[in-house]
Parts: structure tokens; C-alpha cells; sequence
């Protein structure tokens, strides 16, 4: 059994063809920065610079638990 915030238990078959990007607030617009998209119960994340990459997957409870950790300053550099 997978933890909630497993980036495991994501779904790689969500489809990401009508998926919405968004950019941070934040980013310089010189396409530096990462983009994501919502997908219900998933949350896709891609570097702006190189989008035939792919995207990375996650849970909801996953990208919380990663943007929490970001605000609350427990995942650093």
C-alpha cells in the first residue's frame, strides 16, 4: 500500500492533451520556470524550457505535501 503523498501512486495514463499550464507568478518570462497543470485527482509539473520532456506526475495529496514542505521551508536547496 502507497502513502498518500507517493508520487508513485500517481496515474502515468492521465491524459495530458487538454491539459491547462500555468506559470508562476514569479517567473522572469525569459521561459525559466516550471509549469503545472491540474488533472483532477493529479497534478502534472514541466520545465518551461523543454516541454518534450514530459511532464511529472503526481497525486493531489502529493504536490500539497511538496508545496507545503516548499512554504514551510523543510525541503531546501
Amino acid at each position: 500500500m502507497t502513502a498518500p503523498h507517493d508520487v508513485t501512486a500517481a496515474r502515468h495514463d492521465v491524459d495530458l492533451a487538454r491539459a491547462r499550464w500555468r506559470k508562476s507568478s514569479y517567473s522572469g518570462g525569459a521561459n525559466d520556470c516550471v509549469e503545472v497543470a491540474e488533472l483532477g485527482e493529479h497534478a502534472a509539473v514541466r520545465d518551461s524550457k523543454d516541454i518534450s520532456r514530459g511532464p511529472l506526475r503526481f497525486s493531489t495529496a502529493a504536490m500539497r505535501a511538496l508545496v507545503s514542505g516548499i512554504a514551510k521551508g523543510s525541503i531546501d536547496r
